[in-house]
């Protein structure tokens, strides 16, 4: 079975995806199987996998350092900002609605099963994954529900650093 591990931040753009993609490389070069995860991205900037599907460019880029393909899987919810206060909503590669900030905090709740379930077929196929989290993991307003930070990590049974 895959070991995991999983990197939060003080805020976003502070280097996590930077260090995903680093120490997928240094660990991919040692010969370990390794994948990189985000539950949870808000990018404008997707990347499109073979089979069509959409992910963070971040997680594109990390599975190349990691020296495999892109998959859904890496990032199973992609937020694509539509407006102020609304986004496209991305689950497994696939549109699954536009929704408003307020309404997708009702539509978060429902999204942990098929972040696990990302996260579980890519631990079978991996020794090591490398999971980053969103933002800040202090943002006590966006803590309900939470599947992005430790909401995610306490679910999959992940260590934090």
């Amino acid at each position: 079975m895959a070991r995991a591990l999983m990197f939060q931040g003080t805020g976003s753009d502070v280097g996590k995806s930077l260090l995903v993609a680093g120490l997928a490389r240094a660990f991919a070069d040692r010969g370990l199987r390794v994948r990189p995860f985000k539950p949870q991205n808000m990018s404008n900037n997707a990347a499109v996998t073979a089979d069509g599907g959409e992910i963070g460019r971040a997680q594109a880029l990390q599975a190349r350092a990691a020296r495999v393909a892109p998959s859904v899987h890496m990032n199973p919810v992609l937020l694509k900002p539509q407006s102020e206060v609304g986004a496209q909503i991305v689950v497994q590669g696939k549109v699954l609605a536009s929704s408003g900030a307020r309404d997708y905090q009702r539509v978060k709740a429902t999204l942990l099963p098929a972040v696990l379930d990302s996260f579980e077929r890519l631990k079978d196929a991996a020794d090591l994954v490398l999971v980053e989290g969103a933002g800040s993991a202090s943002e006590i307003n966006l803590r309900a529900n939470d599947i992005a930070n430790m909401g995610f990590a306490r679910a999959a049974q992940v260590p934090v650093v």
